[in-house]
């Protein structure tokens, strides 16, 4: 089913912006890893595991998944397909890895959060630990300019499933 061109605007604007608020949330929570990784004081390095806890939760979740879904909704209303083109189905397979890799992640932020919410949390605790979201933030970062780089430049391929799709068009088309 094709959308209609002011639903599919709709559509396309919805996942723009949950993909761009998730890029953006992902560099904030960067920031916030980053500062409670490398801060002196305590109450920085406290103050931004529970922000990065809050963050994950009520921005970046409810964001990926927003963006997963929108990109779904969009990709079935649009002739681009789910299936027809590798880029289409790129973009969905990074989204879904992107979701998966930060849902695994929750469990270690709610443990930080936790730990930093302690009386006796201080800067060298949990180091090990500490770097683990610096490090997925920032590559979750680059990972998630992949689908950016896709949706713009569109590289040519489609899947088998596309050209049997395109062929059967020609072909009722002649009828």
């Amino acid at each position: 089913m094709i959308m209609t061109p002011g639903l599919r605007k709709f559509a396309l604007c919805a996942h723009v912006t949950s993909s761009v608020g998730t890029l953006g949330a992902v560099a904030g929570f960067l920031a916030l890893a980053i500062a409670g990784l490398v801060s002196q004081d305590t109450q920085t390095a406290r103050a931004a595991y529970l922000a990065m806890e809050v963050t994950v939760w009520f921005v970046i979740v409810p964001l990926v998944f927003f963006s997963l879904f929108t990109g779904i909704i969009q990709s079935l209303g649009t002739p681009w397909g789910l299936f027809r083109h590798y880029w289409v189905l790129a973009k969905l397979v990074v989204m879904i890895v992107v979701t998966l890799v930060l849902l695994l992640q929750l469990e270690l932020l709610g443990y930080l959060a936790d730990a930093s919410s302690e009386t006796l949390f201080s800067s060298a605790d949990l180091r090990g630990l500490r770097i683990s979201p610096v490090i997925h933030a920032a590559g979750g970062l680059l990972v998630l300019l992949v689908p950016v780089a896709l949706s713009l430049y569109k590289p040519r391929g489609m899947t088998r499933y596309g050209w049997r799709r395109q062929h059967e068009g020609r072909t009722a088309s002649l009828r």
